[in-house]
């Protein structure tokens, strides 16, 4: 059983629905990271296509990674050393492909539900069940555009708060969804 997650800053949609190419937040690098580390991730994709973009995030990666940061900042240089910069969703397919023979489950995350929409319990248990390699997929801007979603195995149920306001951080949710999923606390 492995589990690989993906962050798509293409396509996204903005609030209106349009499809567009969001900017990378450079705290989403540590922050998604972290916890991928902390709950068994096997690799943490960033999809971006802009070249100034993939620059950015590959000099983040490069540091953190380096002989370097090894010594100094042990943790994060494990971290971040999960990271994988793809141009595209496509990319990550093919990647987890090259890797483990077969396509994965693939999960889309979203404040909306679908008609093939999963709770956290049946999916963490179908993950637990060792069967099948999954990655969870999370959108950036107003998230991922409906037809994408609409291609992906499974959609996994919308984070639901104290409030009806449900509009977190891609990192925020992250963390959310990753111990809802894979932690060994039990509510």
């Amino acid at each position: 059983m492995s589990v690989f997650i993906g962050v798509l800053h293409w396509p996204a949609t903005d609030r209106y629905g349009n499809r567009i190419i969001t900017s990378f937040t450079t705290l989403d690098l540590h922050d998604i990271a972290r916890p991928a580390k902390t709950y068994g991730v096997e690799t943490y994709y960033i999809a971006h296509p802009v070249d100034a973009q993939r620059e950015v995030i590959q000099r983040q990666i490069e540091y953190w990674t380096s002989e370097e940061n090894k010594d100094k900042q042990f943790t994060r240089y494990e971290s971040v050393s999960l990271v994988k910069l793809v141009y595209n969703y496509e990319e990550i397919i093919e990647d987890i492909i090259s890797k483990k023979g077969k396509k994965p489950i693939t999960v889309g995350t979203d404040a909306r539900t679908y008609p093939n929409t999963i709770s956290y319990k049946e999916l963490s248990e179908a993950i637990k069940s060792g069967e099948n390699d999954y990655l969870i997929l999370f959108g950036t801007g107003y998230g991922i555009p409906k037809s994408l979603m609409e291609t992906f195995d499974l959609i996994l149920e919308p984070i639901y708060g104290a409030s009806d306001w449900n509009h977190l951080s891609v990192r925020n949710a992250a963390a959310i969804i990753l111990d809802r999923l894979l932690s060994r606390n039990r509510c």
